[in-house]
């Protein structure tokens, strides 16, 4: 804060000052320029109703403060953003000890209710303040629920899916939802749900066509975007009781592109040769740091997803007993299903590998940066059977092998993590009778 200074003698005044007037203390306060647009006047003087230098600059401080925040509160009046103007009017109306009613409810006043509303409409050079006179006559319309505020409602709701993810896991899950209301927001403004038109919606998907068009995008994207825009907002009208379902529903329908990219996206499975003869050559993974390789030969026998590799705790991790395996739990994160919880044998070059890093990967544990690591160092070093092959095609080529020696389904789903499309009996194969089955096929 400026300084409070005391200079009549001078006849100069500072940004912030007191003056003795007919023996009463003045402040003088210079308007900060962030506020020209809201306040016309450059020098503003306030009666501290007090004789009194120390009481003055005591109350100095506090007038001041008080007009900064008046001042703030006529410029977020004017402020494009329908939430933020409304609450900011509320709040000038409040000031003035009136309660904020709408322009109809201000019209059904008695007449001297009325005219005492106006009185209070600040006036420079008979101009009146237009940002009060919608505060005190009820100018500025209700925005209702907006659409961040929609996004808000939405975590409120669905809380408990958090429950149980690690912080990278949560912020893997909020942040596709919260860019898909940041893109919306960006092309029809930050609207009342009640408000959103199915030709905003229109424009939002002419938005994504265009991007797709000049980023080279699939359509996968843009329905992406469609799909958690339409979950948030009908999810924040049944928590609110909104009653828009019928308008939700005519607005975000047959919005979605058809995605002719589809095929370019499958991941191809490593062969077995090249697996054999690029990937495991003496000396191809030296440049890659230890556990992000552990990682990779991990994956190679056990077909686990990265981050479930990257997520063992010390103690899921046992290499010692008749059985070598480890046990996927969800300990300091969430599965991605109930079937992912499982316990897989190590068998050849994946067991080494664990028996390299027993005690598991703190580096990528509870982080987001493996794949990427990995899919890098691979690309770099012409480790890629081609330009569709990532790491996860070694998941893939897992199960080829599993379906090459003729696994039957239950335990290679068991194994893969995936649900058992029909009812389940008995107790399903042995530990020990998969790490037969996977000895048989473990490179």
């Amino acid at each position: 804060m400026v300084g409070l200074l005391f200079l009549p003698a001078q006849g100069y005044f500072c940004p912030m000052s007191i003056v003795l007037r007919n023996r009463t203390y003045h402040l003088c306060k210079e308007v900060p320029r962030r506020f020209a647009s809201v306040e016309p006047r450059r020098m503003i003087w306030q009666s501290l109703h007090t004789d009194s230098e120390s009481e003055a600059r005591k109350k100095a401080i506090a007038a001041s403060d008080q007009l900064e925040a008046g001042w703030q509160l006529l410029l977020d009046g004017d402020s494009d953003e329908a939430e933020k103007r409304f609450a900011a009017v509320k709040q000038l109306a409040a000031r003035r000890c009136i309660p904020y009613l709408p322009a109809e409810q201000v019209a059904a006043l008695p007449l001297e209710e009325r005219l005492k509303r106006v009185e209070e409409i600040s006036t420079w050079r008979g101009n009146p303040n237009r940002i009060e006179a919608r505060a005190f006559l009820g100018g500025v319309p209700d925005p209702g629920v907006t659409i961040t505020k929609a996004l808000e409602a939405f975590w409120e709701h669905e809380a408990d899916k958090e429950r149980g993810k690690s912080a990278d896991q949560i912020r893997k899950w909020r942040n596709p939802k919260i860019k898909a209301i940041k893109n919306l927001v960006s092309q029809i403004g930050d609207k009342s749900i009640s408000a959103i038109t199915r030709a905003d919606m229109v424009k939002f998907r002419d938005w994504w066509r265009d991007k797709m068009r000049t980023e080279n995008l699939v359509a996968n994207s843009a329905n992406k975007d469609l799909i958690h825009i339409g979950h948030i907002l009908k999810t924040a009208n049944q928590r609110l009781g909104l009653g828009l379902e019928d308008q939700l529903r005519k607005i975000l329908e047959n919005h979605s592109f058809k995605d002719t990219k589809g095929d370019e996206r499958d991941r191809p499975p490593f062969s077995d040769k090249w697996i054999r003869e690029v990937i495991l050559k003496d000396g191809a993974l030296d440049g890659l740091n230890k556990e992000a390789r552990c990682i990779l030969l991990a994956m190679i026998n056990t077909g686990a997803r990265p981050s479930e590799i990257a997520g063992l705790m010390p103690e899921h991790i046992r290499i010692d007993g008749d059985v070598p395996h480890i046990s996927i739990e969800p300990v300091g994160r969430q599965l991605k299903n109930q079937q992912s919880k499982r316990v897989i044998p190590l068998t050849g070059i994946s067991l080494k590998a664990f028996q390299e890093c027993p005690k598991g990967f703190p580096s990528y544990r509870g982080k987001d940066t493996l794949s990427a690591t990995i899919n890098k160092f691979m690309r770099e070093n012409d480790l890629m059977e081609s330009d569709q092959h990532v790491l996860y095609s070694l998941r893939h080529a897992f199960e080829d092998r599993m379906i090459a020696a003729e696994f039957d389904d239950r335990m290679r789903r068991q194994l893969f993590g995936h649900k058992l499309d029909r009812e389940k009996y008995g107790k399903g194969p042995t530990l020990e009778h998969m790490h037969e089955k996977l000895k048989a096929i473990a490179i």
